[in-house]
């Protein structure tokens, strides 16, 4: 075999996913024909997908150093430096492959997601736009508009759409992508006046059925919703996003998996290559606390040859509490196929606590921080692993004492007493909460959350709450210094809140420990409260510290916070909390927010 056969087997392997073969093929001739980039070049992809970074990287030099023209290579190498924790290596990298194709769009926007991620909004937009001015094609614009929704600017974007509209004289496509860029901003309204739009005009396909039903369900009428979803599956049958929606629909207005999963059952008998719909009922059954049946449903699945790494994932998660021994074998194959993927990296530090090797554990999390040094769930799983090990750094990031902080709120102008506007705020929550059971995917169990974020209200005490806690935010963060630590490195001269929400838990109901993964800061606010929480059993306070995940040993809560009406809890979004179940017969109503850095640094500088 020559060396172009060689080479051309080699890059079918690893197009394949056999990245080890394809190392295999091309590290002898790499050796061989030191001089040749390309070979130089897919080698050191090779081993990248194999997971050896830093090896790969050097590939990648070796081939730039012959050739330094290509701006993939450039773009190749700086994902790899990310990989191995090397920012400004990678942050030179993407420099140079913009310096060689002012317009490459792959670069500009791994450059601009890195920046959205470091809180540097400005700077990402900043490339975004100087990509548009020098192209003004759709994959340009695209790449503007979503910088500009990641940056929490969801508005702009959306008002950049709207121009394009305009100047097609309504075309049906862009009014698609409005109407969904509307419902993803929680402009249920507008989103459902675009989609009206865009079918009358023949954009009648299953995706603008979904996003309508969507509108409709942010708008609470959820009989047209659930019809819009199965009109949407009326289309085609294996839509797996419009089973999700249906799914979780049907669930939390009623409260019954069995009857959630009806139209997901028909679907995979039909479909049983489309390994989505099994992960959707999994993961719905998980979160109606049936973990052993969830699980189930993945098993023939990943005892399949070379199973979907991310179904490997999945499984992993729902047999942590089953199996950790089977967890730990899932994720750390899925791992070995997709070795520098986040949601991979999460799993396997998960199932390694769950099987008692916080050292994996550690190091998968590590892992993670060297592409994503804010992860706020790398943080929460390396601090957990430190506090198995006895390491000091877990007591200086998790000092609960100094980063927990309460605020009893004022309330805002308009009302004469804190106890009258918290009132007059319950009112207002308990007409949004419609729904009997908790959405898939988030902490609370036995209680309901509102489906719209409550910066969207036009209640004059829910907008009274965003008054009342400025305040107490701009304490917190001026109270933090400036530090190096992933807290207050994050520390800028303003912030922003990033989602609000309210959440009614019902008698036994409580959130399981969870961190906040995109967030800096977060909350809890205390609107109304059940008599349990004054009793000697911490029935319904907040706890700190106690894990989400099950460790080798387990680890309990270290800090607890009581309850009171108008009371405001903010902490690092990294710490794991939940809450206790309380009893008796009346509900818990809070509010809670994440908060987001906003304008110039000023955190990283002690």
């Amino acid at each position: 075999m020559d060396i172009r056969q060689a080479f051309a087997s080699a890059a079918g392997l690893l197009e394949a996913g056999h990245a080890a073969e394809a190392a295999a093929v091309l590290g002898p001739m790499a050796r061989a024909h030191p001089g040749d980039p390309a070979v130089r070049h897919l080698h050191g992809l090779a081993l990248y997908e194999r997971g050896d970074a830093a090896a790969a990287a050097a590939e990648l030099r070796a081939a730039l150093a012959v050739d330094d023209r290509p701006a993939q290579v450039h773009l190749d190498l700086a994902e790899m430096l990310r990989a191995t924790g090397d920012i400004d290596g990678m942050g030179r990298s993407l420099g140079a492959a913009l310096a060689r194709d002012p317009g490459f769009i792959p670069a500009a926007a791994m450059l601009a997601d890195w920046l959205v991620s470091q809180d540097r909004a400005d700077e990402a937009l900043a490339v975004t736009l100087a990509m548009t001015g020098r192209s003004p094609d759709p994959a340009a614009v695209g790449l503007h508009l979503e910088i500009l929704r990641a940056a929490g600017r969801a508005d702009e974007a959306i008002a950049v759409i709207e121009g394009m509209v305009a100047r097609s004289g309504g075309n049906p496509a862009l009014e698609q992508d409005l109407a969904l860029r509307l419902v993803e901003a929680e402009r249920y309204a507008d989103g459902e006046g675009a989609a009206d739009r865009a079918i009358a005009r023949g954009q009648a396909g299953p995706e603008v059925r979904r996003v309508r039903a969507r509108a409709l369900q942010g708008l609470g009428r959820f009989d047209e919703a659930e019809a819009g979803f199965r009109e949407a599956l009326e289309r085609r049958p294996d839509f797996a996003m419009a089973h999700r929606d249906l799914a979780q629909l049907v669930w939390m207005r009623t409260a019954d998996a069995d009857l959630a999963t009806e139209a997901l059952d028909a679907a995979i008998a039909a479909h049983p290559a489309a390994t989505d719909l099994s992960i959707i009922k999994a993961q719905l059954l998980d979160y109606a606390g049936r973990t052993a049946d969830g699980y189930a449903v993945l098993a023939p699945l990943v005892d399949r040859p070379a199973a979907d790494p991310v179904v490997e994932r999945i499984a992993s998660q729902l047999a942590l509490t089953l199996d950790p021994g089977r967890a730990l074998a899932h994720a750390e194959r899925a791992l070995s196929r997709t070795p520098h993927d986040a949601d991979a990296l999460v799993a396997a530090a998960e199932a390694g606590l769950a099987a008692g090797q916080p050292d994996l554990a550690a190091r998968r999390a590590q892992a993670l921080l060297n592409q994503a040094p804010f992860n706020q769930q790398a943080i929460a799983l390396q601090t957990t692993a430190w506090r198995l090990l006895g390491d000091p750094r877990y007591a200086a990031l998790c000092d609960y004492e100094r980063v927990v902080q309460t605020r009893r709120l004022e309330p805002p102008a308009g009302w004469a007493s804190l106890e009258a506007w918290l009132a007059a705020l319950a009112e207002a929550l308990n007409g949004m909460h419609g729904f009997k059971a908790h959405p898939v995917g988030q902490s609370l169990r036995q209680g309901s959350q509102t489906s719209q974020s409550l910066d969207r209200a036009v209640d004059p005490a829910i907008r009274g709450f965003f008054d009342a806690i400025r305040a107490p935010i701009r304490s917190y963060v001026d109270g933090l210094g400036a530090g190096r630590d992933p807290l207050r490195a994050r520390r800028r001269d303003d912030f922003r809140l990033s989602g609000s929400w309210s959440v009614r838990l019902q008698p036994g109901g409580r959130h399981v420990n969870h961190v906040h993964p995109a967030g800096w800061l977060s909350s809890a606010c205390y609107v109304a409260l059940p008599d349990a929480v004054e009793g000697g059993g911490r029935e319904g306070w907040i706890s700190f510290g106690e894990p989400g995940v099950p460790t080798v040993p387990p680890l309990p809560a270290e800090h607890w916070v009581k309850p009171e009406p108008g009371l405001l809890v903010l902490f690092p979004s990294y710490l794991w909390h939940g809450t206790a179940p309380f009893g008796g017969d009346q509900s818990r109503l809070t509010c809670a927010f994440d908060v987001r850095p906003a304008g110039r640094g000023v955190g990283a500088m002690g």
